[in-house]
């Protein structure tokens, strides 16, 4: 599973937890819905820190909260080969 499928779990096992949907989601957090869709269907991989920013005040929580998250926290990142 690559990086930013996990910040999808991670905002969806939220809004779960919390019984809010996504759009309400983006309005809670005053982001565009479609900033928010485009995270959610993958086609943005790697959100500004603002975005998850919103989206953590949202949710309740801070930054660090938010990103606290086992499956984040234990991502290993492939090392890309150097192109000479």
């Amino acid at each position: 599973m690559d990086y930013s499928a996990l910040y999808v779990r991670r905002i969806r096992q939220l809004c779960k937890e919390r019984g809010i949907t996504v759009n309400k989601l983006a309005t809670m957090g005053g982001i565009k819905q479609s900033t928010l869709d485009n995270i959610m269907r993958g086609i943005t991989k790697n959100p500004r820190v603002m975005t998850l920013h919103r989206l953590a005040i949202a949710f309740g929580m801070t930054l660090a909260e938010f990103l606290n998250y086992e499956e984040l926290n234990n991502y290993v990142f492939e090392e890309e080969a150097d192109e000479d």
